[in-house]
């Protein structure tokens, strides 16, 4: 049987895919349309990985035994087509990395609309302080194959996307947690929100009976869509409500925990970051580290040291009264929602990007009691002022992040917020959401009164 592996897109989930081939013995070759930024070019010639870039070459990428898909490229792509026609097995990252530590090590594995990463990283910082041998990768940080590759660790701790699950076949993870469901990514889904639904639910699909899953109680969509499944795997819920039949839920100001044997309660005002959504988060994560046998001491503290996720409501600095924070990771309007519930003061507003089918109409009722001013960003902008037009006095355009970051400044109320919370995806004017929210941060340091400027 053929070795040839071929990795479509040469980023870092495909870069990381190439590494962890290359060290399973297959003949690799990356082929990526784009151009590859010189990092990952630099990656492929010191592992002696054969690449193309700008073009794929049908005649190579038919010899492969399976192609390995980075999570980016559609299933609508003429060469994902070509190779579907051909019959030859269409693989995501994940599941890649998935078959080559299935048997030797434990997966926790996230996702959700909105706090996978958030609970992700919790779930990390909960295994380190109780010495557990974890590695966190996945849609944060290393791709999952680049993880197993560099290290085998005890417990992979994998934040997912819907893209991501889209193409696994195997990928089963021991626990997996399912924080929400909102509509997201309609673009990518025939604007079908069933679709994405169905995308999401991947992440439970091979669980069986021994395996776990861990969702959130309170989301409408998750139950309705779980009622029409065949399910066998051990359940987990999480609530804000004072529900005794749930895992974890709240009461009097209190979290309770009650996974198995091991029970704990403690404060919410004692978790280390605020917000309703990061109650939740902290009872994902809290139900997870249960289940892997983290004591309640561990826990505990662990629930009350975690800090705050850059680009998630990222306190920047705060300036003549006027505080910046930096939520660039919120790219659709659940996750601004959660923003601007969140703040009890005036709030400028800057939005905008590529808008990934986006429904406003949930924010209005915010937008009116809280924001003073919108700023658009990004370079689809007709539509949130029609959305919001009538609602706020004012609204302007200004692409330039400098820019506008300074005018939100100047016609901020006292002690009022300018809140970077864009509900849009960010490949307009920016490499990623990181890219932009650095841009927004440094922006804000940056920031003088107007007699200071030069």
């Amino acid at each position: 049987m053929s070795k040839n592996v071929v990795i479509l897109g040469g980023k870092e989930s495909g870069v990381g895919a190439a590494i962890l081939a290359l060290k399973q013995g297959f003949e690799v070759f990356v082929s990526d349309a784009g151009q590859l930024t010189q990092d990952y070019l630099n990656e492929l010639n010191d592992h002696g990985i054969k690449f193309e870039q700008g073009k794929h070459s049908i005649d190579q990428i038919m010899q492969a035994c399976v192609v390995v898909k980075s999570p980016g490229i559609p299933d609508s792509a003429k060469i994902v087509k070509l190779i579907r026609q051909a019959d030859i097995e269409i693989i995501s990252e994940i599941e890649f990395a998935y078959r080559a530590v299935a048997e030797e090590s434990k997966i926790l594995a996230i996702t959700g609309s909105n706090g996978k990463t958030t609970t992700t990283m919790w779930c990390k910082h909960i295994l380190d302080n109780a010495n557990i041998d974890a590695v966190m990768c996945g849609n944060i940080g290393h791709s999952f194959s680049r993880a197993v590759a560099e290290k085998k660790a005890n417990v992979y701790v994998v934040e997912v996307s819907s893209f991501q699950l889209d193409d696994i076949v195997d990928f089963c993870p021991d626990i997996a947690i399912l924080t929400n469901i909102t509509p997201d990514h309609l673009d990518r889904y025939d604007y079908n929100f069933d679709n994405y639904i169905a995308a999401k639910f991947k992440i439970v699909k091979n669980q069986k009976e021994h395996h776990a899953f861990i969702y959130n109680a309170d989301d409408e969509v998750i139950n309705n869509y779980l009622a029409t499944i065949n399910t066998n795997m051990q359940q987990y819920t999480f609530s804000l409500n004072s529900d005794k039949r749930t895992t974890a839920y709240t009461s009097d100001e209190l979290i309770h925990f009650k996974t198995r044997e091991n029970k704990l309660t403690m404060v919410i005002k004692d978790l280390g970051i605020a917000g309703l959504h990061n109650v939740q988060n902290a009872m994902a994560a809290g139900i997870s580290s249960q289940l892997l046998n983290v004591d309640s001491a561990a826990l505990r503290n662990s629930l009350s040291t975690f800090s705050n996720v850059e680009h998630r409501m990222e306190k920047v600095k705060t300036y003549e009264g006027v505080t910046f924070i930096n939520d660039s990771k919120a790219t659709n309007v659940n996750s601004v929602w959660y923003a601007l519930e969140s703040i009890d003061t005036s709030i400028v507003w800057l939005v905008g990007g590529v808008d990934k089918g986006n429904d406003y109409e949930l924010l209005k009722p915010l937008v009116i009691d809280k924001v003073g001013a919108i700023i658009c960003i990004g370079s689809e902008n007709s539509k949130i002022k029609n959305e919001f037009k009538g609602l706020v006095q004012h609204i302007v355009e200004i692409p330039d992040m400098n820019i506008a970051v300074t005018h939100a400044f100047d016609i901020s109320e006292p002690n009022g917020v300018v809140l970077l919370s864009p509900a849009c995806a960010s490949f307009d004017f920016y490499k990623n959401y990181e890219d932009r929210g650095h841009q927004f941060s440094r922006a804000a340091i940056r920031v003088r009164r107007k007699s200071e400027r030069v």
